[in-house]
């Protein structure tokens, strides 16, 4: 109808999205393991948005690197591009052809996003998120799901666009944003302004713990510095997974995770 299309004209002109290939037809996601190091990439010079079939590719790479986890493993995840993920797959859920269809398809995205962020907070091992470039909504919550954030300082923003094009925060959202954002003027900045933040600021309200990079194979060196710094602990990923969620108990009551409680001492 006439409506339908001034609706789906005003979203894109709000939002820029790219409809990409599905996972079957185009490999979304990659796992890579380099010694006790799991990189796992976003492939493509796209948007990296997120639809169900990206998702459950995800999923299943992070169940991949947690079947194969042993003492000392590091989980680094990228992307290609000048993305690394503008959110959810928005023009999937408009081709549903009406409004209650991508409404639908929208709570589809969200609840088959969650699992994903239980994941790496349950992940077995320390997490680092390296941001080549920009990270919005669900893809800023994708990065805040890690441990370690490190962006760039040249390119790329922070960004929730909610307040900018008119949707509600999943419950999940606004649990990780209190869980991993630490003031009231931070979080404000992030959710109710619609700004886009960068590097340097995001370091300065404590959203992210690097952004002294040039580009995107910087960022990926110096994470991957990092995750051969932390491998080198040999940890055990139980106990460091349950110590993870004993620090976020709202969001992991939302997500369903527990914290185990382990005794076994290395005196």
């Amino acid at each position: 109808s006439t409506s339908r299309f001034k609706t789906i004209n005003f979203i894109i002109s709000r939002i820029s999205i790219s409809i990409f290939l599905l996972p079957c037809a185009f490999t979304m996601c990659t796992l890579e393991k380099r010694g006790d190091l799991f990189l796992l990439t976003l492939t493509g010079d796209g948007e990296h948005r997120f639809n169900p079939d990206t998702i459950a590719s995800i999923l299943s790479l992070l169940d991949q690197a947690k079947s194969q986890s042993t003492r000392g493993s590091v989980l680094i995840t990228t992307a290609h591009g000048k993305f690394f993920s503008n959110g959810f797959d928005l023009a999937w859920a408009l081709a549903s052809g009406s409004k209650t269809g991508a409404a639908e398809r929208l709570h589809q995205m969200v609840d088959s996003f969650k699992p994903v962020v239980a994941a790496l907070l349950d992940l077995p091992m320390p997490t680092i998120a390296s941001l080549n470039g920009h990270a919005a909504a669900a893809g800023l919550m994708l990065a805040l799901s890690h441990d370690y954030i490190f962006m760039r300082k040249d390119r790329g923003v922070l960004y929730m666009s909610e307040v900018d094009i008119g949707l509600s925060m999943p419950d999940y959202f606004s649990a990780m944003v209190r869980a991993k954002i630490g003031t009231s003027a931070a979080r404000r900045e992030l959710l109710l302004s619609g700004k886009k933040i960068r590097g340097e600021e995001a370091v300065a309200l404590g959203i992210v713990d690097s952004a002294a990079h040039d580009s995107a194979e910087g960022v990926v060196e110096a994470t991957v510095r990092l995750g051969e710094k932390l491998a080198a602990r040999k940890w055990s990923g139980e106990v460091y997974a349950s110590i993870r969620k004993s620090l976020y108990p709202e969001l992991c009551g939302i997500l369903r995770l527990e914290a185990t409680i382990i005794a076994n001492p290395k005196l």
